[in-house]
């Protein structure tokens, strides 16, 4: 009974010594790695002072009109997320992609993530740029930002794009943000990225923009303006609730056959924001929630369009 009770002791502290090494090991490597990314991380675009931190923007192309891009919720870098559609953009227009704080080479802010902070510090940064008119795109919960915005500064938006945006009487789930965060930081997340690439919702880039986006995806996973965003997801679109698009604004909505399918009610709602609009639009492409990445020249060429149709009945 003795040597049994010896064996068993024995196994359950190799057990336990073995993973406590292997959570070890996950966490040491992941906060090297993430030491180690800093110095990797290239610089891209330019920084604009806004409440007294810095956002990064990118500027390419030199049309007389503009085109702001806003992301999608937790886009590692938004500038390399919308590169096929900023390539395709630019050939006609100025466009500017904004990292709102917590993404991208943006810094990180405490300040709360309510729609009306995040609303105010992208138009300060236009405002930096001095950029007075221009149409605003933005992907996914860039929807909820995108209609506040419009409303707040309505004189300055020409016209509104939403790509697979979200509707403020959608469903939304609350998430797990401190388990997420310790889920990051323990480096079980760097692991699990590891044994599964795939998952990284990226464009077709070549591979050293992919490992960029990767970089700055462990660089910026929950940080604290992310997570704070995710915390005020239910008071933003609640919020948002009470608003429709503007009478006279252009706006056109590129949804996606995949997020239709999934939510029967996707198309209605977005019909609904545009019962009060002259002139409003839908057009769905097949495709998964990032049409950006695969729709990129259906999008840019069908805006031109849209834009040239309505200047010729005004």
């Amino acid at each position: 009974m003795k040597k049994i009770l010896r064996i068993m002791l024995i196994s359950i502290c190799t057990i336990i010594t073995v993973m406590v090494v292997f959570l070890a090991s996950v966490y040491f490597v992941n906060l090297f790695s993430n030491e180690r990314e800093k110095g990797k991380i290239e610089a891209y675009g330019q920084k604009v002072s806004v409440d007294g931190k810095h956002m990064n923007v990118l500027i390419q192309g030199d049309g007389k009109e503009t085109i702001v891009l806003l992301p999608g919720y937790g886009t590692a870098s938004p500038v390399l997320d919308f590169k096929p559609l900023v390539d395709e953009l630019s050939l006609y227009y100025r466009v500017v992609v904004i990292e709102p704080f917590g993404y991208g080479l943006s810094d990180d802010t405490d300040k709360v993530r309510t729609s009306q902070s995040i609303v105010d510090e992208i138009h300060e940064c236009l405002q930096k740029l001095n950029i007075k008119k221009y149409t605003m795109m933005g992907h996914s919960i860039s929807g909820i930002y995108g209609l506040e915005y419009v409303n707040k500064y309505e004189k300055e938006v020409t016209a509104f794009v939403g790509i697979d945006s979200s509707v403020p009487k959608q469903d939304t789930d609350e998430l797990p943000v401190s388990g997420l965060q310790l889920f990051h930081q323990s480096g079980f997340y760097r692991l699990l990225v590891k044994l599964n690439p795939d998952q990284l919702i990226m464009p077709k880039v070549d591979d050293k923009m992919k490992d960029q986006i990767k970089m700055l995806t462990f660089k910026n996973f929950q940080n604290e303006s992310q997570a704070s965003e995710a915390e005020n997801f239910t008071n933003n679109f609640k919020s948002a609730e009470r608003l429709h698009y503007p009478k006279k604004l252009p706006v056109i909505f590129y949804l996606s056959d995949q997020t239709e399918a999934e939510t029967p009610s996707w198309k209605p709602m977005h019909e609904d924001l545009l019962k009060y609009s002259d002139y409003g639009k839908i057009v769905t492409f097949k495709g998964g929630h990032y049409l950006h990445h695969t729709k990129s020249k259906e999008i840019a060429a069908d805006f031109r369009e849209f834009l040239s149709n309505i200047e010729s009945h005004r």
